[in-house]
């Protein structure tokens, strides 16, 4: 077998040629380079997709002419006028920080997608605490909203800016809540460990776990929708309203990139609920157990036929969850930015904390009842395993299932023959013989 086939990963391959140091900088650089070209290929199609979807629902045709009958090259003709457009800045605005924006909305929208799991090893950083760094890098972007707003010399864009900062801020404190629903039941912040508990028939996934995180992930797609800056949630861009609102005087390509990271977020957001909720990469058919399993463990090209497979399925869902945002868009009417407001912080704050709360009692209240912590036998997240050691888990985050036959059963010891004797009831009566000590042990108690 080549070693392009048995390797599997690309840092492996690239060892096999090249020093440590070179082979991890070069394998970053690779990771990097794959997540931009689903970063920018991505916008593009969810662009011509919502032009597509928003033509069917309000009965008209969309884009037909570029690209065929279709139109499927009308987003790219656009990418090619935007580049043409002149670049202009404003004399009053703040030439460093509005040229500086649009870029600082662009780098945190693409550093989210280095933690997303798109199938079972492939991924750019597996850092333990990857639902929490996405969170963070995400709400990084705000920072550009705010100082491309402020910068403009614009008291439209500022008021767009102030407007949008408002909002996904308070939206972010219901989505960190709602994303920790299922990290509770499950015990790991890692999405790549996340993503393994759920491997197996689909009642599996999180989003059946229990009823607090089936209530999580609707409560979860409402928030992260309005996170993203989109419709109704999107007043602070309205052109109808606000002029466009914080992006008002930006033009040509460095408009665009608020609107790629605005396309690039809808995913983002969306693998995350996948992550989270539905699954992962995991088909929810049983294949993980019984059919993939084999593959990754015969390794070269059935390891990577496998994780193509995965990695095909995690981001069927996750477009399909960005096909229902533009559903969303194009069907309900917008809210006002006091209604967006109201709703955020009366409605859905409560409700996710009430969420967290609920899924934190809800193992103790089924094992009072039932006997066991979840309602679910084939469910491997908690069952048995809760509050008991990691080492001592039915599932060790790091390891997939399909490789893990469960803890350690301790060896049995021999032990000599008991003797045996009657009760006063005639019952047969066996008295325990003395643990033997090990070896070592047995040193340690003499030489004491």
């Amino acid at each position: 077998m080549t070693p392009v086939l048995a390797a599997s990963s690309i840092l492996e391959l690239l060892q096999q040629y090249l020093s440590p140091n070179a082979a991890y900088l070069l394998a970053a650089v690779l990771h990097a380079a794959l997540v931009l070209g689903f970063f920018g290929v991505a916008p593009l199609i969810y662009i011509w997709l919502e032009r597509k979807v928003a033509g069917r629902i309000q009965d008209r045709l969309g884009p037909t002419r570029v690209g065929g009958k279709f139109g499927w090259l009308q987003t790219l003709a656009d990418g090619i006028k935007l580049i043409q457009k002149e670049d202009l800045c404003p004399e009053a605005a703040d030439r460093m920080l509005f040229r500086m924006s649009p870029y600082l909305v662009f780098v945190a929208s693409f550093a989210a997608f280095l933690v997303l799991p798109w199938a079972d090893g492939w991924i750019a950083q597996n850092l333990d605490i990857g639902l929490f760094f996405m969170l963070a890098i995400m709400s990084l972007e705000v920072m550009g909203v705010i100082l491309a707003g402020y910068s403009s010399g614009s008291k439209w864009a500022l008021f767009g800016g102030m407007r949008e900062a408002a909002q996904v801020v308070s939206y972010e404190i219901p989505m960190a809540i709602c994303a920790l629903v299922p990290v509770t039941a499950a015990g790991t912040l890692s999405l790549m460990d996340l993503g393994r508990i759920q491997s197996g028939p689909f009642l599996n996934w999180m989003i059946f776990h229990d009823p607090f995180c089936f209530i999580a992930f609707f409560v979860y797609f409402v928030v992260a929708t309005a996170s993203v800056k989109r419709a109704p949630f999107d007043l602070a861009e309205a052109e109808s309203e606000l002029v466009a609102g914080f992006h008002t005087e930006y033009s040509g390509i460095r408009w665009s990139y608020f609107f790629m990271a605005e396309y690039a977020s809808m995913f983002a957001v969306s693998g995350v609920a996948t992550a989270l909720f539905l699954g992962g990469w995991n088909t929810g058919l049983g294949l993980e157990e019984t059919v993939l399993a084999g593959w990754r463990e015969a390794g070269g090209p059935w390891y990577l036929l496998a994780n193509l497979l995965g990695a095909k399925v995690f981001i069927t869902k996750g477009c399909l969850l960005v096909f229902v945002q533009m559903w969303v868009r194009w069907t309900l009417p917008r809210l006002r930015i006091d209604q967006v407001m109201t709703t955020c912080l009366k409605y859905l704050l409560p409700i996710s904390c009430a969420l967290f709360l609920g899924v934190a009692i809800w193992p103790l209240a089924v094992f009072k009842l039932t006997g066991r912590s979840t309602l679910v036998n084939s469910l491997k997240v908690m069952g048995t395993d809760i509050g008991r050691p990691m080492s001592e888990r039915s599932f060790v985050p790091g390891v997939p299932q399909a490789r893990h036959a469960g803890p350690v059963e301790a060896q049995a010891t021999p032990v000599a023959p008991a003797p045996q004797g009657t009760d006063r009831a005639g019952a047969e009566l066996r008295v325990p013989a003395a643990p033997t000590l090990v070896p070592a042990a047995a040193d340690k108690v003499s030489s004491s």
